[in-house]
């Protein structure tokens, strides 16, 4: 088998028919779907059984663990080569499998990992991420972080984008516990291996639903849980990289607070770890004196609806 799709829920179980069946309806069709059910979920539970493809399996975890741990209890089930990570609230388009075998295939890599863009949809855009894909020799810590604008970063990876090695992402499982930036912290920690490439196709192939009605674990605001998974992991990225995130991702976690002490202490990190550049200050500053629904206008303002230029 080529691939087993591996999707965690928890009771939504109308999102995971969705998903499940954007992952079905794939144009390479050698592949198994796993549901791993956060914890006891009737309603998810039934409404996988009506889909009636004996490619779908179902696991139900007996308590729950969050995303990170049941993405790798499903890699522990695969079957496949290769996983691919489908969150619950996002769709494939169909040719999304075909697309990621083609590149894994083709690369010398023992362990390819493959990655693509997708098309962000919000109430109020659809824009196609990353901007930008990797350049050549460029860290990959600093594609991931650094800024070219005020309000928005070039460089991006998504959970529902990555097909990656099964034995890869049994030997390097995903971070539990962590609440924000899973894919962040699995994608630099798996990149360190030597026999690891991450690859991008350049078209968009996943369709990210941001409702914003909905809760997304995209939107907690876990600062201290997530300061303290940045100090264990400097060595992850490069001073410069350090610095961006820092004054960035972290920045945006703490400014609802409005300490002083918090925004104080992330110029303090920045400066003693990193090597921050004008740019990085004023994004720092502009999350501090901007309201966040106000921040986000602008931003996909200046972003536009770029499904069509991609």
């Amino acid at each position: 088998m080529d691939v087993s799709v591996v999707i965690p829920t928890c009771n939504r179980p109308n999102l995971a028919v969705r998903a499940v069946r954007s992952a079905l309806d794939q144009t390479h069709g050698d592949l198994e779907v796993i549901v791993v059910v956060d914890g006891p979920d009737e309603a998810t539970e039934k409404a996988l059984a009506e889909v009636g493809d004996p490619r779908l399996r179902v696991v139900v975890l007996p308590v729950r663990g969050n995303a990170p741990n049941a993405r790798n209890v499903g890699a522990r089930e695969a079957r496949g080569r290769y996983v691919a990570l489908l969150d619950d609230d996002d769709e494939w388009l169909p040719e999304k499998l075909a697309t990621q075998l083609a590149l894994a295939a083709a690369s010398p890599a023992k362990s390819p990992v493959v990655a693509s863009r997708l098309i962000s949809r919000t109430p109020r855009a659809d824009s196609v991420m990353p901007r930008r894909l990797p350049a050549d020799g460029e860290p990959l810590s600093e594609y991931f972080t650094v800024r070219k604008g005020l309000f928005y970063g070039d460089g991006f990876i998504q959970t529902s984008t990555i097909l990656a090695p099964a034995e890869l992402l049994r030997r390097i499982p995903f971070t539990v516990g962590l609440r924000r930036q899973q894919e962040l912290d699995w994608t630099l920690r798996a990149v360190r291996d030597p026999d690891v490439e991450l690859i991008y196709a350049a078209e968009p192939l996943v369709l990210w639903h941001q409702d914003e009605n909905r809760h997304r674990i995209s939107l907690e605001m876990p600062y201290e849980q997530q300061m303290t998974w940045l100090r264990a992991n400097r060595e992850l990225f490069t001073p410069r990289a350090y610095a961006a995130f820092t004054l960035s991702v972290m920045s945006s976690m703490a400014a609802p607070s409005r300490r002083g002490r918090h925004f104080r202490e992330l110029l303090t990190e920045a400066r003693a770890h990193g090597r921050p550049g004008a740019l990085d200050y004023l994004t720092h500053a502009q999350i501090w004196a901007l309201p966040p629904g106000l921040r986000h206008r602008v931003r996909d303002m200046i972003m536009g609806n770029r499904v069509n230029a991609a």
